[in-house]
């Protein structure tokens, strides 16, 4: 390889590197409308059938961060859906982890009210997390458009 064929290489490299780096944060940018979780906080939420979205997740997960970016645009796209999202912190609320039987970070986990109605490890499909999001919201189909 000549020395202006890995100039151009380096160079090739270090766009893809930048674009990536745009990717994340923007994704960050898009950040769910979350809260850490607080026991109190998720008990109120019950009491008042409220719909709450347990996260667990760490700020190191890349799968994690997906779920992020697609419960963000989720709730951008549904702001009149009543979506509370607490998120546990996998490596410093462990008695919260195991509460939610939670098998490791990624794990997702939706109530309505006192009743768990979907329990989920590492689901990044939109369609999927929109789908169950409708349906619990009562939603259907009406809103389903993305």
């Amino acid at each position: 390889m000549t020395r202006r064929q890995m100039i151009s290489t380096s160079g090739l490299a270090l766009l893809a590197l930048l674009g990536l780096l745009f990717l994340v944060l923007s994704d960050a940018g898009a950040a769910a409308n979350a809260e850490a979780f607080d026991p109190a906080r998720f008990e109120a939420l019950q009491a008042s059938e409220a719909l709450v979205l347990v996260d667990v997740a760490a700020s190191w997960c890349s799968t994690c961060a997906q779920q992020d970016a697609l419960v963000a645009r989720y709730q951008a796209s549904r702001p009149d859906v009543a979506l509370h999202v607490l998120r546990v912190d996998f490596d410093e609320q462990k008695e919260w982890v195991r509460h939610f039987k939670a098998p490791r970070q990624s794990t997702l986990v939706l109530y309505r009210g006192s009743e768990r109605i979907w329990f989920s490890v590492a689901e990044t499909r939109e369609e999927v997390l929109f789908e169950v999001l409708d349906e619990a919201a009562g939603a259907g189909s009406a809103t389903s458009g993305r």
